[in-house]
């Protein structure tokens, strides 16, 4: 081993406590610890580079000069198996570490010097070499990050006022105060009642009498009584934020009415677990109807992605994107350079460059030995897939949901990540891929007495379609089944002129409008978002309606708003300023499901002001827009001189993101001066006439988002399927139409986290899908 001057700098030092060290894979590719080259950590910012063909190591040391690194090398034990193992005792089980698992060397490699073999022994380097091993890795340190955030106290929790305990004995009943349910109790913390929970919640029983009490005595946090532990651990909702929360004091508020945790013992599951066995249930079948496993398949375009822990909606909605081709021309680049970033595990532009190239190059789609299981020696074996941490957590920085741990919605994530991509690509000045998904809309309002109209238009990224649920008889005791319908039917629905109740400008009138959405512009790439719910007990669950689309392409010209009728009347500039007063009944439903109020008079005001379940509905396609939680201004554009008076530095960091400075103020003026705001402003508001339009680099066809030329033919690509009761339990993949070696058309391939096969029997997936993606032929 040779000796380094490099080995004593003053700045290197052991990692601290809040620093990333990234020694597993990568930040710029998913070569990692496991392959023969090993990983090289930088012992001085301690990023991750890899030391095989493509050597991002000596890329990070040429861009920054930081000469010293740690190889890390993984390698598998082997398992011995010349004796049975031990028996383990029930109280003896430990979870196995990667100390069991896996032999791991290290060296010193000097890029400076160069030397590849330093004395670990010199300098500083002993306390460096330990503080990188031993520190929790990036992606460890995340993951615990959203772990903690997933159960916090809340208000209600925290200044909980009980009434005074008359009758403790009554806390000993073991059946709910309104049923003969014994079993999922639910005990208000603030008045002692006893009410069983819903019964959604994991296939427990339950006639929700919990929730009819809080909501008529306006209480809010109660505990599930089976779940409660000696050690003070249950589960404690908040009906008023509909959320799982934490109660610091619930020893004190449980001896309040005579529940002690002394040898307290946990009798029925919580409800985080039911949810784990839920979506445990929920797997796909991974072999054919005869009984015979699925081939995995190998290759460029077949690289699964590794579960990690909640991330199936992430997987299958990456998978879907990648199989399009504006991004994958804008991602995937691998004869180019990394970007140069500082932090490129930071860097939103590096991690969607590192997850194209995972997906797409074929790198990592090869057999992993180790997935075949060790019992069942005929198992197949897939591949490992690549793991996406860095760029989950970096998507998920910030949100209230994809920074946790939970179970997610693919249609929330998929809207969530346009809008990242896009605020990425504004503020690089690059091509955003997310345009390929844009087109217009054009709804027509005509007041039914005067027959006068107004036209707006407004640009979207999808479209929502409700499906009817028509039930067919079944025996009793079995799930109801329902008609299949056919995806045209849902556009046709989409499409079909609707009254709603508004009071008209023109002639005063209470009949209400007609009103009709079509398509003013098409994209090049076309996501349908296909709505199966409905409300059981005020809970949004989910249907098994099979929708029909046929393989062959659909022809979306029907769909098309044709020209003006130039002898229609317009209505007067100020129709929308007209009062608006929410249905009482759908209101107090929606806020009883935990939406905001304003976000539920929003709703009902787009769809017609009656039906809840429209509304609802409505919520969960507009989740992500940036003003979803300002109040309704049916004005909608700010007057005065609020847009001239903002702060110039506030213009000028807008104007670096690419930001017209009339554009800016107008942001600015609307949102009270927040630049983030002002940002998701100027996204959701690409139409406003009275600004300039965006950077023309940015668009297709101009100034306008989508095409308007015909035929519009489509043709179905991808899809991503759920199985499961509702969006946020259950299991999603994603099927993708793939060109395989050797094979003539697009054949249809699974990718199921990890596991890619090929997958011939589509008929039933596509009938029970949740995202469509239609590509323009």
């Amino acid at each position: 081993m040779a000796s380094c001057v490099h080995s004593s700098a003053a700045d290197l030092i052991p990692p601290g406590s809040s620093q990333a060290v990234y020694r597993e894979d990568c930040t710029q590719c998913f070569d990692s610890i496991d392959d023969d080259a090993g990983l090289n950590v930088c012992l001085q910012c301690f990023n991750g580079g890899c030391a095989g063909d493509r050597n991002h190591g000596l890329l990070h040391y040429k861009r920054f000069g930081h000469p010293l690194a740690l190889n890390i090398k993984r390698t598998p034990k082997k398992v011995q198996r010349d004796e049975p193992p031990p028996k383990i005792s029930k109280l003896a089980i430990a979870a196995e570490t990667d100390e069991d698992r896996y032999d791991v060397a290290t060296s010193v490699v000097c890029y400076a010097c160069p030397e590849d073999s330093v004395n670990k022994t010199d300098g500083n380097l002993p306390a460096v070499i330990e503080g990188v091993m031993t520190a929790m890795t990036h992606s460890k340190k995340e993951e615990v990050k959203a772990w903690e955030q997933e159960f916090v106290p809340c208000e209600h929790t925290l200044c909980l006022v009980q009434q005074d305990n008359l009758k403790a004995s009554s806390t000993d009943s073991n059946h709910c105060s309104d049923c003969d349910l014994g079993e999922n109790l639910w005990l208000c913390l603030e008045c002692g009642n006893k009410g069983c929970g819903r019964s959604q919640f994991g296939g427990s029983q339950g006639n929700s009498h919990g929730l009819t009490h809080a909501d008529a005595n306006s209480h809010a946090v109660a505990v599930k009584l089976g779940s409660i532990t000696a050690e003070g651990s249950a589960d404690v909702y908040c009906y008023k934020c509909n959320e799982e929360r934490v109660d610091p004091e619930l020893a004190t508020h449980l001896a309040h009415w005579g529940i002690y945790l002394a040898g307290r013992e946990k009798t029925e599951k919580s409800m985080m677990e039911m949810q784990v066995e839920h979506n445990l249930k929920w797997e796909f079948s991974m072999k054919t109807e005869d009984g015979r496993e699925l081939t995995p398949i190998f290759g460029p375009d077949l690289t699964g992605l590794t579960n990690l822990g909640n991330s199936c909606y992430l997987s299958s909605v990456m998978q879907s994107i990648f199989s399009v081709t504006g991004f994958r021309n804008r991602y995937h680049h691998p004869s180019e350079e990394p970007p140069l970033s500082e932090k490129p595990a930071r860097d939103l532009e590096t991690q969607l460059r590192k997850l194209a190239d995972g997906i797409i190059s074929g790198r990592y789609s090869r057999p992993d030995p180790r997935s075949a299981s060790s019992v069942d020696a005929s198992e197949l074996a897939h591949q490992k897939g690549v793991a996406p941490a860095m760029f989950k957590y970096l998507i998920g920085e910030g949100h209230e949901e994809f920074a946790t741990m939970r179970q997610q919605d693919a249609f929330e994530f998929l809207l969530h990540l346009f809008k990242s991509v896009s605020r990425s690509n504004r503020a690089s000045g690059l091509y955003d891929p997310v345009q390929d998904f844009r087109f217009q809309v054009e709804q027509r309002l005509q007041c039914m007495s005067c027959e006068k109209v107004r036209y707006r238009v407004d640009e979207q990224e999808n479209i929502s379609v409700a499906v009817p649920a028509r039930q067919v008889e079944a025996s009793e005791g079995t799930e109801p089944k329902y008609e299949s319908v056919t995806i045209t039917e849902c556009l046709d629905i989409f499409t079909t002129p609707e009254i709603v109740e508004l009071t008209c400008p023109g002639c005063g009138s209470k009949d209400g409008f007609s009103k009709r959405s079509l398509f003013k512009t098409m994209p090049h790439e076309l996501v349908v978002n296909a709505r199966r719910f409905k409300l059981v007990n005020w809970v949004p669950t989910k249907l098994d309606i099979p929708v029909l689309v046929d393989d062959e392409p659909l022809d979306f010209s029907t769909y098309l708003a044709g020209e003006h009728d130039p002898n229609e009347v317009e209505l007067p500039e100020e129709e929308e300023s007209t009062a608006f007063v929410p249905n009482g009944g759908a209101l107090d439903q929606l806020v009883a499901m935990g939406f905001p109020s304003v976000r539920c008079e929003k709703a009902l005001h787009a769809t017609g002001n009656e039906d809840a379940e429209a509304a609802m509905n409505w919520l969960f396609a507009h989740m992500e827009d940036a003003d979803i939680d300002e109040p309704l201004d049916l004005k909608q554009k700010p007057t005065g001189s609020g847009a001239t008076d903002q702060d110039p530095a506030k213009i000028a960091q807008l104007g670096d993101m690419g930001i017209e400075a009339p554009r800016a103020q107008r942001a600015l003026a609307a949102t009270d001066g927040d630049v983030n705001r002002a940002v998701d402003w100027v996204f959701s508001h690409p139409d406003d006439e009275e600004l300039p339009t965006a950077d023309d680099h940015n668009t297709q066809s101009g100034s306008t988002a989508g095409l308007a030329d015909l035929p519009a033919r489509y043709e179905l690509r991808s899809i991503v399927c759920h199985k499961g009761t509702s969006v946020h339990a259950g299991h999603y993949v994603a099927l993708s139409r793939k060109q395989l070696p050797g094979q003539n058309g697009l054949p249809w391939v699974m990718f199921n986290d990890e596991k890619v096969v090929k997958f011939e029997d589509t008929e039933e997936m596509k009938k029970t899908a949740y995202l469509y993606f239609f590509t323009r032929v």
